[in-house]
C-alpha cells in the first residue's frame, strides 16, 4: 500500500490549538473580541481599511454582491476556471452570469478577451454590473488594466482571491483593494492559512463595510443613526434589509489569528517547493505554471499541462495512475460553463475553448507547507515513470 500524499493540507501547530482552546476557557466562543481582532490583523496585513468575516468565501462572495447592488436584470462575469462559487453568488443575487475565457499563460482570466467581450456588450447594451477576476492558484490577475476597464465601462470589481492571500501585485499585498471595490479571501484548509471554514471580505469604502457588517446578521443594526425612528432601549436592533446568518466563530477566528503569524514562513516555504518542482520536472513533456512579471504568486497551487502529443498516454491515465501509486493529485477546475446546471441555463462546450484546452491538460500536483523533500521528490520521480 502506498502511502497516501494529498494534494493540500493544512498546518496545525501547538500554538494553534493553544488559541483555539483558550476560546473555549473563555467568555465568547461565537460573536466575540477574536473576530474584529482577526479582521483587523488581516486587513493591517493587507493594507486594506476594512475585513470582514464570514462563514465562507462563498458567503463572501454573495454579500459582496449584495452590496454593490447585484440583482435582477443585472450580469455578472468571471473566469470559468473557477470553483462554481465564483460564479453562483451571481445567481444568488438573481443576476444574470457569463464567463471570460482564460489567458493560456497564467490560467488566469485574460483581460484581453475581457475588453473584446466588454467591446461588444456596450454596444448591445449589456454591459456586467460585476466583474470577479479569480486569482487562480495563487497568481493575480492583471487588476490594474481591469480597473482601468471598470473605469470605461462602469463595473464593480470583486476580486475573489480565496487561493492568494500572503501574495502581492505590483509590490502590493493582494487583498489591498488597490484596484477593486472588495477582495475575497477563503480559510478552508487547503488554503494558505485556515480557520477550518471560514472567508473574508475586504474593502476600502466605508459605506460597502457597514452593508457587509449587516448583511453577515440577518441586515441587522444596533447603530441608532442607521435606524428609522427612535430607538427603543439599549436591547434595541432593526432588521433593514434582508441578511444572512453568515457570521464566523471566535473559535475559528482565534485559528485565522494564530495562523496568520505564520502566513509569510507558509508562502515562503510554498515558493520554494514550487521552484524545486520546476527543477525536478523541466525535462518532462509539460508546461511548468506560467509566472506573471507583475505578480509575486501564494502559491496555493502547483498545476502542470501535459503535452499529450508526446506522451502514450491520455490525460485520465496518467491522472488516475498517479493515484494508484500514492500520490494525491487533483484537477482545478472543471470548467464551470460545463457543468450540467450551467449547461441547463444555456452554456457548453465549445464556448471557452482556451479553458477547455487547459481542463483537458491539467494536473494540480501536491503542494503544501508540511510536504517534505522526500515526498516531492517521489511526486516526480512516479510522474517521470509513467510519463517517459
Amino acid at each position: 500500500m502506498n502511502q497516501w500524499i494529498p494534494y493540500g493540507r493544512q498546518d496545525i501547530n501547538q500554538s494553534d490549538i493553544d488559541a483555539v482552546v483558550a476560546v473555549l476557557k473563555s467568555d465568547w466562543i461565537t460573536q466575540g473580541p477574536s473576530i474584529e481582532r482577526f479582521e483587523q490583523a488581516v486587513a493591517n496585513y493587507c493594507g486594506a481599511k476594512y475585513a470582514v468575516a464570514v462563514s465562507s468565501a462563498t458567503a463572501a462572495l454573495h454579500i459582496a454582491c449584495l452590496a454593490v447592488g447585484l440583482g435582477k436584470g443585472d450580469s455578472l462575469w468571471t473566469s470559468p476556471n473557477t470553483f462554481v462559487a465564483s460564479a453562483n453568488c451571481g445567481l444568488y443575487c438573481g443576476a444574470d452570469v457569463d464567463f471570460v475565457d482564460i489567458d493560456p499563460r497564467t490560467y488566469n482570466l485574460s483581460v484581453n478577451e475581457l475588453e473584446g467581450k466588454l467591446v461588444g456588450a456596450a454596444q448591445q447594451g449589456r454591459l456586467p454590473k460585476v466583474v470577479v477576476p479569480v486569482h487562480f492558484a495563487g497568481q493575480s490577475c492583471e487588476m490594474e488594466r481591469i480597473a482601468v476597464l471598470s473605469q470605461h465601462y462602469g463595473f464593480k470589481i470583486i476580486e475573489d482571491a480565496s487561493h492568494a492571500i500572503g501574495g502581492r501585485y505590483l509590490q502590493q499585498p493582494i487583498g489591498s483593494c488597490t484596484f477593486s471595490d472588495m477582495a475575497v479571501f477563503s480559510f478552508h484548509p487547503v488554503k494558505i492559512i485556515t480557520t477550518g471554514e471560514g472567508g473574508m471580505v475586504l474593502t476600502n469604502q466605508r459605506d460597502l463595510y457597514e452593508k457587509l457588517i449587516r448583511l453577515r446578521t440577518h441586515g441587522i443594526t444596533r447603530n441608532p443613526d442607521l435606524m428609522q425612528g427612535e430607538s427603543h432601549g439599549s436591547w434595541y436592533y432593526q432588521q433593514l434589509e434582508l441578511g444572512f446568518n453568515y457570521r464566523m466563530t471566535d473559535i475559528q477566528a482565534a485559528l485565522g489569528f494564530s495562523q496568520l503569524k505564520r502566513l509569510d514562513k507558509f508562502v515562503e516555504r510554498r515558493g520554494l517547493l514550487a521552484e524545486r518542482y520546476n527543477l525536478l520536472l523541466k525535462d518532462l513533456p509539460l508546461t511548468l505554471p506560467g509566472k506573471s512579471p507583475d505578480s509575486s504568486s501564494s502559491w496555493h497551487l502547483y498545476v502542470i499541462r501535459l503535452h499529450l502529443d508526446k506522451v502514450n498516454k491520455t490525460h485520465p491515465q496518467i491522472f488516475e495512475e498517479l493515484r494508484e501509486r500514492g500520490i494525491g493529485v487533483n484537477l482545478h477546475y472543471i470548467p464551470v460553463h460545463i457543468q450540467p446546471y450551467y449547461q441547463q441555463i444555456g452554456f457548453g462546450w465549445g464556448n471557452f475553448p482556451q479553458v477547455e484546452r487547459y481542463y483537458q491538460e491539467a494536473i494540480s500536483l501536491p503542494l503544501y507547507y508540511g510536504l517534505s523533500q522526500i515526498d516531492q521528490e517521489k511526486v516526480a520521480t512516479k510522474l517521470k515513470e509513467i510519463m517517459l
